[in-house]
């Protein structure tokens, strides 16, 4: 099944034409967590990346999100792409249960995506209230 999903998100990424910053292995579908077996989530997020703020962008990701992501309970394994001809980051966040993942508190989540658009003003030299909106969020589950 890892293999499948593996697969999928290889798919996934030639869909969106987008080109990995870190290659790392698939984390298996399954993980088992206090003795329960529990399927594995991801997380797919797209954001709007114009090149020349690339950089600043991974720096904001390096210095807000991820550290963040890492304290979680059920945080696996996060992937980032970028496609230049879009200029949109893909995130590819897995979670070892969709319960974990929406089990963090909402006010949690808008404490770190506000130091992130800061972190992101500061590195751009832009005012914008969101240097790099939003454009996707959703989930992918192997089958």
């Amino acid at each position: 099944m890892g293999r499948v999903c593996a697969l999928a998100l290889l798919l996934l990424s030639l869909l969106l034409g987008v080109t990995p910053t870190a290659v790392t292995a698939a984390p298996s579908d399954v993980v088992q967590q206090d003795g329960i077996q529990q399927q594995v989530v991801v997380e797919v997020l797209r954001l709007k990346v114009p090149a020349a703020d690339r950089e600043a962008w991974l720096e904001a990701e390096r210095q807000s999100w991820e550290p963040w992501l890492q304290a979680q309970s059920g945080f696996l394994e996060r992937r980032i792409y970028w496609d230049a001809d879009s200029e949109e980051g893909v995130l590819l966040i897995y979670w070892a249960s969709r319960r974990q993942w929406h089990g963090i508190a909402t006010a949690e989540v808008e404490r770190v995506q506000e130091r992130f658009d800061q972190l992101a003003r500061q590195g751009t030299g832009r005012s914008d209230p969101q240097p790099f909106p939003l454009l996707f969020s959703g989930e992918l589950i192997a089958q």
